[in-house]
């Protein structure tokens, strides 16, 4: 059975400026225990950093993370999905994208959230081996 992405979504993703240092939004996603930022402006959607973004576009190319802005790393190119459409609508929209997030956002572009593979997985398929590890405590050596 399919749910609302409102029902699933994380509310409270973390946004931060396309001005942000690589440095704030790897500290803050360690803080948080995430693995995505969005890049945001004027509550609009301009793409989103992933833990492999800062390590693949932005380490192993030698940028210095203290000065390197945000949106010349970022993935500008970001999936969205309304809160009131359903998991399985997500799923589809990851599936044909080749994702494992989409941003959430109303019809108006404003941002609400982040579903992640994971959050689908746990709502539809809560015995599935993605559900389990999604909903495993984190392994970050704290």
């Amino acid at each position: 059975m399919a749910h609302l992405v409102r029902d699933v979504m994380t509310k409270q993703a973390l946004a931060l400026s396309p001005d942000a240092t690589l440095f704030e939004a790897a500290r803050l996603m360690r803080d948080r225990d995430i693995g995505n930022v969005l890049v945001v402006a004027a509550d609009r959607v301009l793409g989103i950093l992933t833990d492999r973004d800062i390590a693949v576009r932005a380490v192993a190319m030698g940028r210095d993370p203290y000065r390197t802005p945000l949106r010349a790393v970022c993935t500008p190119d970001v999936r969205t999905v309304r809160p009131d459409q359903d998991t399985a609508e997500a799923s589809r929209l990851m599936r044909s994208a080749m994702v494992r997030r989409l941003a959430v956002v109303e019809e108006d572009g404003r941002v609400r959230g982040v579903i992640t593979l994971g959050d689908v997985a746990r709502a539809d398929e809560p015995r599935s081996a993605l559900a389990d590890i999604s909903a495993a405590p984190p392994n970050n050596g704290a």
